[in-house]
């Protein structure tokens, strides 16, 4: 059975040269990633989750494997809300030669590290979705997909997802309580960090990021469980 590109990658022995810096890091990435910051960067280093090299004079520098690994690394939090303790499991296991399943949904497919995440026009995502403009600027007024020119895969999935449920006769205004429920859930995250929240570092935001997917990812076991429970009581 073939190896998925990301086991591929993170498998392999890293390039020896290490040419990037820290800025030019970020000028790579920031474009898919506009919240990476130098910060974050050194509080992934922090975490063991990447080992750049390091010069004489102490500056880091990134191999085109560091880049491609912070890609994967970015790409599991934002997309799929892994807390950084998931992701290090994840990546240990490729480390060691292993093809572990991937941490997300399983109907989720595996980020690749090779491929920046694309990006739709309005007229792609509609035709990729299988929708209509209308179903997508109901979307888009019901605050489920944020407005914009360009859409991201997330997007794409969701629409995928109104898509079927409008089969059900499910519409988008329906789902307004979906972005309620959401914003109280933001409410909850913003109040549990508001002690780390009050130390205004960089140390301190970059945990403040991850302590905030954390909790995210706990509160989605949660209500999964509840929608579980209340479908056996259907069933019943």
């Amino acid at each position: 059975m073939a190896r998925s590109a990301a086991a591929r990658v993170a498998a392999a022995p890293a390039p020896t040269r290490a040419q990037f810096s820290i800025g030019q890091v970020l000028a790579r990435l920031n474009p898919d990633f506009p919240e990476l910051t130098p910060s974050k960067l050194r509080f992934l280093e922090e975490r063991g989750l990447v080992s750049p090299a390091r010069t004489e004079s102490g500056y880091r520098k990134f191999s085109q494997a560091d880049l491609e690994r912070l890609r994967l690394i970015l790409s599991m939090q934002r997309d799929h809300y892994l807390p950084l303790k998931v992701i290090r499991s994840y990546l240990d296991e490729l480390d060691a030669g292993r093809q572990p399943e991937f941490p997300g949904r399983p109907d989720v497919a595996l980020p690749s590290m090779l491929i920046a995440e694309r990006r739709f026009t309005r007229e792609e995502l509609v035709r990729e979705a299988g929708a209509t403009p209308m179903l997508l600027g109901d979307a888009i007024s019901a605050s489920l997909i944020a407005p914009s020119d360009l859409f991201n895969e997330e997007a794409l999935s969701v629409l995928r997802a109104l898509v079927e449920l409008q089969r059900s006769g499910i519409e988008p205004r329906h789902l307004r309580t979906f972005r309620a429920a959401a914003e109280r859930e933001l409410g909850l995250i913003e109040s549990a960090l508001v002690p780390i929240a009050k130390r205004n570092d960089a140390s301190s935001r970059a945990k403040a990021a991850e302590l905030a997917r954390e909790i995210a990812a706990q509160l989605e076991v949660v209500r999964g469980s509840l929608i579980r429970t209340a479908l056996t009581r259907m069933d019943g």
